[in-house]
């Protein structure tokens, strides 16, 4: 009778073996202190006072805000992304198919389209950002709830719908930024470019506790995605409604990415980033694992990415820009290596 042991070398477990897990928290535990000294040095850098001073710690906090917003979209991005591919089983399509950025500058050029530039500086309240969040998950759930009641539909098919509303937010908001005067058009493109400083520390108290929220439940349902992952027959067959646990995760995933698009901006290609450069750091399935990873990864590369531009090279205001550029070369290279989506 053969032998039903395992291979030698191998285990039963998140990782191949127990290299590959020392591999995986030293990379974490690298990661999480670069993150660390990045932040560091966007609080302690060019600060003019006496290191723990009480005047060093007002400037300190003063910068503390745009670290905040840092973590609220490194979290919501890496995570939402993370699930989105999990839940759709494709490693290159991100949330942002869903026509997040197109709803966020729809609604910024709407503002100052009928308000004037005055309109959109007035705008940057508590109201319009809840007022963003609950169009964006509007959309969404429209989306989701066709999926979940049409039973002819599908996964892909809401993609497509997805990029066509996309494509059509699209148009409109070219219409009407044709329509401004130059000086109007300089404040929006300045408002959609991607910053931590587009973040109001008054929409803190709302926005943390769902990114928290959502955050958790995400890794709460790190089992279930493990299990999503392996595709909806698999998935039905080990007892998981796949269609139901798909719609809750999507509607978690747009949660987050609703808050992150509304705090700071679109960042189209830091999510995608992020998720590549995970899967082949982590080495392993399980989303318990994945989930640290990616979030720190993503915290990793805003801070450090801030602290050169903004300390080194003085343009802070294109973080957003070399993000997205690295991200969509990132999106290319694996476009063409891979031959199709």
């Amino acid at each position: 009778m053969p032998s039903l042991s395992p291979l030698p070398g191998r285990q039963a477990g998140a990782f191949k073996n127990p290299a590959s897990a020392r591999r995986y928290w030293l990379t974490l535990a690298l990661i999480g202190l670069i993150g660390a000294l990045a932040a560091f040095g966007l609080l302690a850098y060019a600060n003019p006072f006496e290191t723990g001073s009480p005047k060093w710690w007002l400037v300190a906090n003063r910068r503390t805000n745009a670290l905040i917003a840092m973590g609220v979209a490194a979290l919501s991005q890496a995570l939402a992304t993370v699930a989105f591919q999990t839940v759709v089983n494709n490693r290159i399509i991100t949330p942002g198919i869903l026509g997040f950025q197109a709803l966020y500058t729809a609604i910024h050029t709407a503002t100052i389209y009928f308000g004037g530039a005055a309109g959109l500086i007035a705008a940057h309240t508590l109201e319009t950002f809840l007022f963003q969040l609950v169009m964006m998950l509007a959309l969404s759930l429209l989306l989701y709830s066709w999926l979940l009641t049409d039973k002819k539909a599908n996964m892909h098919l809401m993609l497509l719908v997805g990029v066509v509303l996309g494509g059509g937010l699209g148009s409109l908001s070219t219409f009407m930024q044709r329509m401004l005067t130059p000086s109007e058009f300089d404040v929006l493109t300045a408002r959609l470019f991607a910053s931590v400083n587009n973040a109001d520390a008054s929409y803190y108290p709302l926005a943390l506790p769902l990114v928290a929220g959502a955050a958790l439940l995400l890794f709460l349902k790190s089992p279930t995605l493990n299990v999503l992952g392996l595709g909806p027959e698999v998935a039905s067959n080990l007892g998981i409604n796949h269609r139901r646990q798909s719609i809750l995760v999507l509607i978690l995933v747009s949660l987050l990415m609703a808050v992150s698009t509304a705090l700071v901006g679109p960042l189209t290609f830091l999510g995608f980033l992020v998720a590549t450069l995970t899967y082949q750091l982590a080495d392993t399935y399980d989303h318990r694992y994945l989930f640290p990873l990616a979030s720190l990864l993503a915290f990793a590369i805003l801070a450090l990415s801030y602290f050169i531009m903004n300390h080194i090279f003085a343009a802070q205001g294109v973080v957003g820009i070399i993000i997205e550029l690295i991200g969509g070369l990132t999106f290319l290279i694996i476009i063409l290596r891979k031959g199709k989506l």
